[in-house]
């Protein structure tokens, strides 16, 4: 089966609609209310949506080794809240669809960055000239859609 049927490539390309739709709904409540509120309430939300799901599909919790992980792995709630602050910010100045399309062309170099490093204790995959191709054709298309 081709990589662009498979189901985690489905899955993806939902969450990135998921991601376009998150940050229009997280900038529209950050104008309503401030952008640290609106990301607090986004936050404990998902928070509250988290632990729900958590104990809907028993999982236990607390038999994981919490402390022995490495820190920085822990940094994803840091990086979530500075997400969902810097996409609520740009989206009213630049629009949805050039926010997203900025978003997903750095998205995608910081992917080949960590694939080809093994950042964060990640699989190394080596990059190609063709990915390198890719991301500048990518960021090239992009320009045709900023207005």
């Amino acid at each position: 089966m081709s990589k662009l049927l498979s189901l985690p490539f489905v899955i993806a390309g939902i969450s990135g609609i998921t991601m376009a739709i998150q940050g229009t709904l997280n900038s529209l409540l950050s104008e309503k209310t401030s952008l640290l509120s609106a990301t607090f309430v986004v936050h404990i939300i998902g928070t509250l949506i988290a632990l729900i799901a958590l104990l809907v599909c028993k999982i236990p919790l607390f038999k994981y080794h919490w402390l022995t992980i490495p820190w920085y792995l822990y940094l994803g709630g840091l990086l979530s809240v500075i997400i969902v602050g810097l996409v609520a910010v740009s989206i009213p100045k630049v629009g949805v669809c050039n926010a997203t399309t900025a978003i997903i062309i750095g998205q995608v170099s910081m992917a080949v960055l960590i694939d080809h490093f093994g950042w964060f204790g990640a699989h190394r995959l080596p990059w190609n000239p063709w990915q390198l191709m890719g991301i500048f054709l990518f960021a090239a298309g992009a320009k045709l859609l900023f207005h």
